[in-house]
C-alpha cells in the first residue's frame, strides 16, 4: 500500500500531467467498482487545475497573449504548466521562468524570438506592482556631500526597480500590445533598455537612452558613480553623466545615496560627470 507522501505525490503529478492516468486510489476507491465516473470527475478537476493556472498567467502577461494570439498563448502556456507547475498558492508569483521557457520553446523562439524579452519585461512590471513602498530620492542630496567624493558615492535603488535589456524594442512592443502606442511606431530594428519603477502608486515604464543600460545595470550592482560613468561612457562615446543621472532621479528609480569613504577623493571624477 502506497504511503500518504507517494500518493499525494502521484495526484499532484497527474493533476499537471493530461497523459499521467488518474492515482490509483481515484480510480478505484474502496468498496466502489465502477471506475469511470470517478475518473472522470478527476479528469474535470485537472482541467480547473489546468484553466486556473493558464489564465493566471494570462492576466501576468497581457502584450505576451496580444501579440501571439488567445489560441497559440494557451497552448504554450500549457506546455509551460507541464514543465514548471505553480510552487506558490500566490499565482502573482507564477511566471517568473516564463520567459526562459519562451526562448528555448521551438514554436515561439522561432516565430516570435522577441517574445521572451516582452514576458520578462511584463513579468518585471508585476513584481514591482507587488515590491514594498520607499520614497524616492530627490537628487538635492547630492549636494550634502563633498563635490570631490561624488565620483565615489554608490547609491540604493528603489525596491521596484528593473532593468530589461534587450535587442529588439520591448518597451515599444509592450506598450503597443497595451493600446499605449501604435504599432507603426514601433521600429523593429531598434534595441531598447527599458527601466520599471513604482515610485509611489502607479508602475511606470521608461525606455532608457543609449548607454543608460549599462550605466544603470553598474549602479544596480552596487559599482559607485564613477564606475557606472564609465560603464556607460564604454557604451556611448558622448555618454552625458549629468543628464542620465538627473533622469533616473526624476524617474524615482534612486531611493538612497550611500556617502564614500572619507579618503576617497576623486579630483578628475567630478568634472567628467558634470557635477
Amino acid at each position: 500500500m502506497p504511503s500518504l507522501s507517494q500518493t499525494q505525490g502521484s495526484f499532484a503529478r497527474a493533476l499537471l500531467d493530461p497523459s499521467d492516468p488518474a492515482p490509483q486510489d481515484v480510480r478505484r476507491p474502496a468498496g466502489a467498482d465502477a471506475t469511470a465516473p470517478q475518473t472522470r470527475r478527476f479528469d474535470i478537476y485537472r482541467n480547473n487545475v489546468a484553466v486556473a493556472a493558464i489564465d493566471a498567467l494570462g492576466e501576468t502577461f497581457p502584450a505576451v497573449r496580444a501579440l501571439v494570439g488567445e489560441e497559440f498563448f494557451r497552448a504554450t502556456a500549457r506546455a509551460y504548466l507541464t514543465q514548471s507547475p505553480p510552487r506558490s498558492p500566490l499565482l502573482f508569483r507564477y511566471g517568473a521562468t516564463f520567459g526562459d521557457f519562451l526562448q528555448t520553446f521551438p514554436p515561439a523562439a522561432r516565430s516570435v524570438p522577441y517574445l521572451a524579452d516582452v514576458a520578462r519585461f511584463e513579468f518585471a512590471r508585476l513584481q514591482a506592482f507587488h515590491a514594498p513602498d520607499a520614497a524616492p530620492l530627490s537628487i538635492a542630496a547630492l549636494g550634502e556631500i563633498d563635490p570631490a567624493r561624488v565620483a565615489s558615492v554608490t547609491f540604493s535603488v528603489h525596491p521596484s526597480v528593473s532593468l530589461s535589456r534587450s535587442g529588439y524594442p520591448v518597451v515599444s512592443l509592450w506598450a503597443a500590445s497595451t493600446g499605449l502606442m501604435t504599432s507603426d511606431q514601433v521600429d523593429m530594428g531598434r534595441a531598447e533598455d527599458g527601466l520599471v519603477v513604482r515610485p509611489h502608486l502607479q508602475v511606470d515604464s521608461h525606455i532608457l537612452p543609449p548607454g543608460g543600460g549599462p550605466f544603470l545595470a553598474a549602479l544596480i550592482a552596487g559599482k559607485n558613480l564613477a564606475t557606472a560613468a564609465e560603464a556607460g561612457g564604454a557604451a556611448v562615446p558622448d555618454f552625458d553623466l549629468s543628464t542620465h543621472l538627473a533622469g533616473l532621479f526624476e524617474t524615482g528609480a534612486i531611493a538612497g545615496v550611500l556617502p564614500p569613504p572619507a579618503d576617497s577623493v576623486q579630483p578628475n571624477a567630478a568634472p567628467r560627470a558634470g557635477l
